[in-house]
Protein backbone atom coordinates (compact mmCIF):
# COMPACT_ATOMS: atom_id res chain seq x y z
CA UNK A 1 0.00 0.00 0.00
CA UNK A 2 1.63 3.44 -1.30
CA UNK A 3 1.47 6.30 1.44
CA UNK A 4 1.67 9.67 0.61
CA UNK A 5 4.21 12.51 2.08
CA UNK A 6 1.55 13.79 4.16
CA UNK A 7 0.73 10.94 5.75
CA UNK A 8 4.35 9.31 6.53
CA UNK A 9 4.90 13.11 8.10
CA UNK A 10 1.55 12.42 10.47
CA UNK A 11 2.53 9.13 11.46
CA UNK A 12 6.38 10.60 12.26
CA UNK A 13 4.83 13.31 14.30
CA UNK A 14 2.51 10.46 16.31
CA UNK A 15 5.58 8.04 16.75
CA UNK A 16 7.57 11.05 18.28
CA UNK A 17 4.81 12.39 19.97
CA UNK A 18 4.09 8.30 21.56
CA UNK A 19 7.80 8.43 22.24
CA UNK A 20 8.10 11.27 24.29
CA UNK A 21 4.71 10.18 26.31
CA UNK A 22 6.19 6.94 27.04
CA UNK A 23 9.70 8.78 28.20
CA UNK A 24 7.52 11.19 30.37
CA UNK A 25 5.86 7.92 31.92
CA UNK A 26 9.06 5.86 32.66
CA UNK A 27 11.70 8.91 33.87
CA UNK A 28 9.85 9.10 37.43
CA UNK A 29 10.00 5.45 37.86
CA UNK A 30 13.53 5.47 36.51
CA UNK A 31 14.54 8.56 39.04
CA UNK A 32 12.80 6.96 41.83
CA UNK A 33 14.58 3.89 41.57
CA UNK A 34 18.20 5.49 40.72
CA UNK A 35 17.84 7.43 43.66
CA UNK A 36 16.36 4.78 45.76
CA UNK A 37 20.34 2.94 44.75
CA UNK A 38 22.51 5.74 45.03
CA UNK A 39 25.18 6.36 47.76
CA UNK A 40 25.40 9.24 50.04
CA UNK A 41 27.90 10.34 48.34
CA UNK A 42 26.95 10.39 45.03
CA UNK A 43 24.09 12.06 46.09
CA UNK A 44 25.82 15.10 47.41
CA UNK A 45 28.36 15.25 44.34
CA UNK A 46 24.97 15.71 42.33
CA UNK A 47 23.22 17.83 43.99
CA UNK A 48 20.77 15.82 45.18
CA UNK A 49 19.51 14.57 41.50
CA UNK A 50 20.87 11.61 39.80
CA UNK A 51 18.91 9.51 36.78
CA UNK A 52 21.36 6.89 36.27
CA UNK A 53 23.95 5.86 39.62
CA UNK A 54 27.36 5.55 38.54
CA UNK A 55 27.29 3.29 42.27
CA UNK A 56 24.89 1.50 43.59
CA UNK A 57 24.33 1.16 47.11
CA UNK A 58 21.42 -1.19 49.01
CA UNK A 59 21.82 0.68 52.00
CA UNK A 60 18.64 2.27 51.74
CA UNK A 61 16.79 -1.11 51.45
CA UNK A 62 18.67 -2.51 54.03
CA UNK A 63 17.27 0.29 56.48
CA UNK A 64 13.82 0.03 55.70
CA UNK A 65 13.77 -3.49 55.12
CA UNK A 66 15.75 -4.32 58.35
CA UNK A 67 13.02 -2.63 60.68
CA UNK A 68 11.26 -5.56 62.11
CA UNK A 69 8.12 -3.61 61.91
CA UNK A 70 7.98 -3.73 58.21
CA UNK A 71 7.73 -7.10 57.65
CA UNK A 72 4.99 -7.47 60.89
CA UNK A 73 2.79 -4.11 58.63
CA UNK A 74 3.53 -6.31 55.04
CA UNK A 75 1.63 -9.15 56.53
CA UNK A 76 -1.09 -6.85 58.02
CA UNK A 77 -1.39 -5.12 54.72
CA UNK A 78 -1.45 -8.74 53.03
CA UNK A 79 -4.41 -9.97 55.32
CA UNK A 80 -6.27 -6.25 54.66
CA UNK A 81 -5.92 -6.45 51.19
CA UNK A 82 -7.20 -10.21 51.30
CA UNK A 83 -9.78 -10.28 53.16
CA UNK A 84 -10.80 -7.06 52.07
CA UNK A 85 -10.91 -7.55 48.62
CA UNK A 86 -13.28 -10.53 49.18
CA UNK A 87 -15.57 -9.24 51.29
CA UNK A 88 -15.62 -6.12 48.62
CA UNK A 89 -16.07 -8.20 45.65
CA UNK A 90 -18.37 -10.40 47.48
CA UNK A 91 -20.88 -7.72 48.86
CA UNK A 92 -20.34 -5.21 45.41
CA UNK A 93 -21.83 -8.31 43.02
CA UNK A 94 -24.51 -9.07 45.57
CA UNK A 95 -25.56 -5.51 44.86
CA UNK A 96 -24.75 -4.80 41.47
CA UNK A 97 -27.15 -7.86 40.13
CA UNK A 98 -30.13 -7.59 41.34
CA UNK A 99 -29.82 -3.00 39.97
CA UNK A 100 -29.13 -4.88 36.54
CA UNK A 101 -32.69 -6.42 36.65
CA UNK A 102 -35.44 -4.19 34.65
CA UNK A 103 -37.77 -6.14 36.63
CA UNK A 104 -36.74 -5.37 39.87
CA UNK A 105 -39.48 -3.63 41.90
CA UNK A 106 -38.07 -0.50 42.91
CA UNK A 107 -35.17 -0.29 40.96
CA UNK A 108 -34.79 3.91 40.27
CA UNK A 109 -35.45 4.59 44.10
CA UNK A 110 -32.31 2.39 44.80
CA UNK A 111 -30.33 3.89 42.04
CA UNK A 112 -31.05 7.26 43.26
CA UNK A 113 -30.02 6.14 46.73
CA UNK A 114 -26.78 4.74 45.82
CA UNK A 115 -25.71 7.70 43.64
CA UNK A 116 -27.35 10.22 46.38
CA UNK A 117 -24.10 8.09 48.69
CA UNK A 118 -21.53 9.42 46.05
CA UNK A 119 -22.71 13.11 46.46
CA UNK A 120 -23.04 12.90 50.40
CA UNK A 121 -21.60 11.71 53.31
CA UNK A 122 -22.45 11.04 56.73
CA UNK A 123 -18.85 12.73 57.49
CA UNK A 124 -15.93 11.84 58.97
CA UNK A 125 -16.91 12.11 63.24
CA UNK A 126 -20.09 10.00 62.76
CA UNK A 127 -18.42 7.46 60.27
CA UNK A 128 -15.55 7.31 63.80
CA UNK A 129 -19.11 6.84 66.12
CA UNK A 130 -19.87 4.45 64.17
CA UNK A 131 -16.97 2.28 64.44
CA UNK A 132 -15.98 2.81 67.47
CA UNK A 133 -20.28 1.60 68.62
CA UNK A 134 -19.42 -1.52 66.61
CA UNK A 135 -16.30 -1.96 68.55
CA UNK A 136 -14.16 -2.17 65.71
CA UNK A 137 -11.36 0.10 66.85
CA UNK A 138 -8.03 -1.28 66.99
CA UNK A 139 -9.20 -4.23 64.57
CA UNK A 140 -8.60 -5.05 61.29
CA UNK A 141 -12.31 -5.43 60.53
CA UNK A 142 -11.74 -1.06 60.76
CA UNK A 143 -10.03 -1.24 57.38
CA UNK A 144 -12.36 -3.06 55.90
CA UNK A 145 -16.15 -3.27 56.88
CA UNK A 146 -16.56 0.99 56.48
CA UNK A 147 -15.08 0.87 53.05
CA UNK A 148 -16.88 -2.59 52.12
CA UNK A 149 -19.08 -1.27 49.22
CA UNK A 150 -17.99 1.48 46.51
CA UNK A 151 -20.77 3.08 44.73
CA UNK A 152 -18.54 3.39 41.72
CA UNK A 153 -17.65 -0.15 41.36
CA UNK A 154 -21.47 -0.94 41.70
CA UNK A 155 -22.51 1.10 38.57
CA UNK A 156 -19.71 -0.71 36.46
CA UNK A 157 -20.55 -4.21 37.61
CA UNK A 158 -24.31 -3.12 37.33
CA UNK A 159 -23.29 -1.52 33.38
CA UNK A 160 -21.29 -4.91 32.92
CA UNK A 161 -24.32 -7.18 34.14
CA UNK A 162 -26.98 -5.35 31.53
CA UNK A 163 -24.65 -5.95 28.43
CA UNK A 164 -25.34 -9.54 28.84
CA UNK A 165 -27.97 -10.94 26.83
CA UNK A 166 -30.99 -11.62 28.51
CA UNK A 167 -31.55 -15.08 26.52
CA UNK A 168 -29.15 -16.31 28.66
CA UNK A 169 -31.02 -15.51 31.72
CA UNK A 170 -34.04 -16.91 30.40
CA UNK A 171 -32.78 -20.31 29.32
CA UNK A 172 -31.01 -20.69 32.76
CA UNK A 173 -34.90 -20.23 34.09
CA UNK A 174 -36.43 -22.71 31.76
CA UNK A 175 -33.58 -25.20 33.44
CA UNK A 176 -34.86 -24.43 36.63
CA UNK A 177 -31.99 -22.41 37.47
CA UNK A 178 -32.44 -19.75 40.84
CA UNK A 179 -31.29 -16.08 40.89
CA UNK A 180 -27.97 -17.31 42.84
CA UNK A 181 -27.40 -20.08 40.70
CA UNK A 182 -27.93 -17.75 37.63
CA UNK A 183 -25.19 -15.36 39.13
CA UNK A 184 -23.11 -18.20 40.09
CA UNK A 185 -22.89 -19.80 37.10
CA UNK A 186 -23.90 -17.86 34.37
CA UNK A 187 -23.11 -14.44 35.40
CA UNK A 188 -19.75 -14.42 37.22
CA UNK A 189 -17.99 -16.56 34.68
CA UNK A 190 -19.24 -14.35 31.79
CA UNK A 191 -18.24 -11.02 33.67
CA UNK A 192 -14.56 -12.01 34.52
CA UNK A 193 -12.76 -8.89 32.96
CA UNK A 194 -15.02 -6.00 34.58
CA UNK A 195 -14.76 -8.70 38.06
CA UNK A 196 -10.76 -8.47 37.61
CA UNK A 197 -11.04 -4.43 37.01
CA UNK A 198 -13.23 -3.99 40.32
CA UNK A 199 -10.95 -6.21 42.08
CA UNK A 200 -7.87 -4.22 41.07
CA UNK A 201 -9.90 -1.06 42.25
CA UNK A 202 -10.39 -2.88 45.96
CA UNK A 203 -6.74 -4.22 45.93
CA UNK A 204 -4.72 -1.01 45.05
CA UNK A 205 -7.47 0.66 47.34
CA UNK A 206 -6.80 -1.77 50.85
CA UNK A 207 -2.82 -1.95 49.91
CA UNK A 208 -2.68 1.57 49.93
CA UNK A 209 -4.85 1.92 53.17
CA UNK A 210 -3.29 5.54 55.06
CA UNK A 211 -5.97 7.23 56.91
CA UNK A 212 -8.26 4.99 58.05
CA UNK A 213 -5.57 2.81 59.77
CA UNK A 214 -4.49 6.63 61.75
CA UNK A 215 -7.78 7.16 62.52
CA UNK A 216 -8.73 3.75 63.61
CA UNK A 217 -5.45 1.74 64.30
CA UNK A 218 -3.41 3.18 67.81
CA UNK A 219 -2.32 -0.48 68.41
CA UNK A 220 1.70 -0.73 66.54
CA UNK A 221 1.31 -3.98 65.86
CA UNK A 222 -1.65 -3.60 63.67
CA UNK A 223 -0.31 -0.46 61.54
CA UNK A 224 -0.75 -1.56 57.89
CA UNK A 225 2.94 -1.16 55.47
CA UNK A 226 1.75 2.55 54.32
CA UNK A 227 1.49 3.97 57.83
CA UNK A 228 4.58 2.47 59.36
CA UNK A 229 6.76 3.64 56.03
CA UNK A 230 5.27 6.81 57.07
CA UNK A 231 7.26 6.75 60.39
CA UNK A 232 10.04 5.22 59.56
CA UNK A 233 10.59 8.38 57.12
CA UNK A 234 9.69 10.84 59.90
CA UNK A 235 12.19 9.26 61.75
CA UNK A 236 14.79 9.26 59.33
CA UNK A 237 14.21 13.20 58.95
CA UNK A 238 14.53 13.94 62.72
CA UNK A 239 16.85 16.19 63.75
CA UNK A 240 18.30 14.21 66.65
CA UNK A 241 18.99 11.11 64.34
CA UNK A 242 20.57 13.59 61.46
CA UNK A 243 24.14 13.80 62.73
CA UNK A 244 24.27 9.92 62.65
CA UNK A 245 21.64 9.06 59.54
CA UNK A 246 24.52 7.73 56.32
CA UNK A 247 21.92 7.49 54.07
CA UNK A 248 20.59 10.11 52.29
CA UNK A 249 17.11 10.95 53.34
CA UNK A 250 15.65 11.02 49.57
CA UNK A 251 17.14 7.78 48.83
CA UNK A 252 15.42 6.44 51.96
CA UNK A 253 12.07 8.02 50.91
CA UNK A 254 12.40 6.28 47.15
CA UNK A 255 12.85 3.00 48.75
CA UNK A 256 9.99 3.24 50.84
CA UNK A 257 8.29 4.23 47.27
CA UNK A 258 9.40 0.95 45.95
CA UNK A 259 8.68 -1.07 48.95
CA UNK A 260 5.11 0.14 49.16
CA UNK A 261 4.27 -0.40 45.57
CA UNK A 262 6.39 -3.06 44.01
CA UNK A 263 3.64 -5.46 44.66
CA UNK A 264 1.07 -4.26 43.19
CA UNK A 265 3.87 -3.37 40.41
CA UNK A 266 3.99 -7.07 40.31
CA UNK A 267 0.65 -7.79 40.49
CA UNK A 268 -0.84 -5.80 37.50
CA UNK A 269 0.86 -7.55 34.22
CA UNK A 270 -0.99 -10.65 35.17
CA UNK A 271 -4.31 -8.93 35.01
CA UNK A 272 -3.56 -6.09 32.55
CA UNK A 273 -5.94 -7.42 29.87
CA UNK A 274 -9.01 -8.01 31.73
CA UNK A 275 -8.33 -4.82 33.69
CA UNK A 276 -8.02 -2.79 29.95
CA UNK A 277 -10.94 -5.13 28.52
CA UNK A 278 -13.23 -4.48 31.76
CA UNK A 279 -12.98 -0.56 31.88
CA UNK A 280 -13.85 -1.15 27.87
CA UNK A 281 -17.24 -3.55 28.22
CA UNK A 282 -18.17 -1.68 31.60
CA UNK A 283 -18.63 1.74 30.03
CA UNK A 284 -20.85 0.45 27.41
CA UNK A 285 -24.32 1.26 29.33
CA UNK A 286 -24.51 4.07 31.71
Amino acid sequence: MVTSRSDNIFNAVIYVFLVLVAAAAVFPLLYVVSMSLTPYSEVVKNGGFIVIPRKISFEAYERIFGDPALGRSMLVTLIVTAVGTLVNMILTTLAAYPLSRKNLRGRTFFLLYIVFTMLFSGGLIPTYLIVQSLGMLNTLWALIVPGAIATFNVLILKSFFETLPEELFESARMDGAKEFRILWQVVIPLSMPSMMTVGLFYMVGHWNSFFSAVLYITDTNLYPLQVVIRNMLLLSQSSELQAEVTVPTAAMQMAAVIAGSLPIIAVYPFIQKHFTKGMLLGAVKG
